[in-house]
């Protein structure tokens, strides 16, 4: 016997088009004093947690949209969602940085890939992402250190979730929260072991929050 609830939009898949418009939303939200920060921690990880567009209608139903229930993504690639093109696209090169009882650094004009890993061992790295242009509007850095540092800056405008843990040292989620609309999606996790891993908000020459 057939399920009826097989052919319900609900249940249909939900793609990563679709929960980055319902963080749009939410981001959008905070900006207006609808939700706190913590509220807005809460919902993105609900949002980037969700499978069906039936886990992620709960998550606006409070707030003045154009519909509670997620559009399908066409089958035609979507349109660009107003981020700026001299900040988004392009080729990234390296997707990892080293430093065992030496440095590595990221930095200047250089493309942030979707996921980036950054592993030091009795070593330091800096990953410096204002001037930095991003691959995609969300991207992952993966940080582990062990009895090293990591310190990263990342731009003023950017939306950031920390999820790093330190075990007898020191990861730093102060950075976390809200940007500005159209600035990047940066999520920092990972390990920090005997060693810390540093967070800065700093305003850069490509990004700046409205005021």
């Amino acid at each position: 016997m057939s399920s009826p609830a097989a052919g319900e939009p609900g249940h249909l898949r939900a793609s990563d088009a679709d929960r980055e418009r319902v963080a749009e939303i939410l981001r959008d939200a905070a900006g207006e004093g609808r939700l706190t920060l913590e509220e807005l921690d809460e919902r993105l990880e609900a949002v980037y947690a969700a499978k069906t567009y039936a886990d992620l209608e709960p998550v606006t139903r409070d707030l003045p949209t154009p519909g509670n229930l997620p559009k399908p993504a066409s089958s035609r690639a979507p349109a660009p969602v107003h981020h700026d093109p001299e900040r988004f696209g392009g080729e990234p090169g390296l997707s990892s940085a080293i430093a065992i009882m030496g440095g590595a650094t990221r930095k200047g004009d250089w493309v942030v890939p979707r996921q980036f890993t950054a592993f030091a061992i009795m070593g330091g790295i800096e990953i410096d992402m204002r001037d930095a242009r991003f691959s995609e509007p969300t991207v992952t850095i993966h940080a582990v250190t062990i009895m090293g540092g990591i310190e990263v800056t990342v731009p003023e405008d950017a939306t950031v979730r920390v999820t790093g843990i330190g075990v007898m040292g020191g990861f730093d989620h102060a950075a976390s929260g809200t940007g500005s609309p159209g600035g990047p999606t940066i999520i920092i996790d990972g390990l920090a072991l005997m060693g810390g891993v540093d967070i800065k908000r700093k305003r850069g020459s490509r990004a700046s929050l409205p005021r």
